[in-house]
């Protein structure tokens, strides 16, 4: 299970935020590149980097910074907040982003979603599926989760996974940020329902146990955000679970 630790921009600073509401903002670090280098200095490859100033302007906004990260690491950045149009995403894809997530567009304007899948390849795309829990399994969140919509989590990853999708980040915005541990239940519902889907787990890491449980799930990977910055779960242990697994 690939480690993937978060960066999320607003003008330009590290931040996080508590259930995607933008007046929790914390910032953690004036320079997201040193954030970066340390993640790279643990061994890790991956990052996810959420553009939360393009989410709610609905068009690439941070760029410079990603281009920054990826020239001056060697990380694999996939990279989303506000991805619309062809022209954002080949800004993003020519400023170091090795994928791209799509969440309110995939709900808004599939026809531009599923375009990109065939444009740019199933391996460069991935869905972003976050959702608001409710005794259905959840409801599809957009527009940077300050809206809901009527598509059930469920079939709206095996829809697109007809369509080509094989990644998928799910993430429960219940739990984004609460540090109370993560929906093992649903994530387990997702894989017994999207075979061979790529799933990776967001929202609610809070201690290292987590990590192990969720790869014995089958998650593909794991996005880690608040747990690292408010040193819940340490760089050591990532760099450990990294070269043991």
């Amino acid at each position: 299970m690939r480690i993937i630790p978060a960066i999320d921009i607003i003008e330009g600073k590290c931040v996080r935020l508590t259930k995607g509401d933008y007046n929790t903002k914390k910032i953690y670090n004036e320079n997201p590149l040193e954030v970066a280098k340390e993640f790279e200095d643990a061994g890790i490859e991956y990052l996810h980097v959420v553009d939360l100033d393009g989410a709610k302007a609905s068009r690439i906004i941070n760029y410079k910074v990603l281009e920054q990260i990826a020239t001056k690491t060697n990380l694999k950045i996939d990279f989303g907040g506000g991805l619309k149009s062809d022209e954002d995403l080949n800004i993003a894809f020519e400023s170091g982003a090795n994928q791209i997530t799509g969440g309110s567009i995939a709900v808004k304007k599939p026809a531009i979603f599923e375009s990109w899948i065939q444009k740019f390849g199933a391996e460069k795309i991935i869905l972003g599926a976050d959702f608001y829990p409710d005794d259905q399994g959840g409801k599809i969140a957009i527009s940077g989760w300050q809206e809901e919509s009527n598509l059930e989590l469920i079939p709206f990853i095996t829809n697109y996974q007809s369509k080509g999708i094989q990644y998928v980040i799910c993430t429960d915005i219940s739990k984004d940020g609460m540090l109370q541990g993560p929906s093992f239940k649903t994530y387990e519902e997702i894989l017994n329902s999207s075979k061979q889907i790529k799933l990776i787990a967001s929202g609610g890491i809070s201690t290292f146990d987590e990590l192990p449980k969720l790869a014995e799930l089958g998650c593909e990977g794991v996005i880690i955000g608040k747990a690292i910055y408010e040193n819940k779960i340490s760089l050591q242990q990532l760099e450990s679970f990294i070269l043991n697994t």
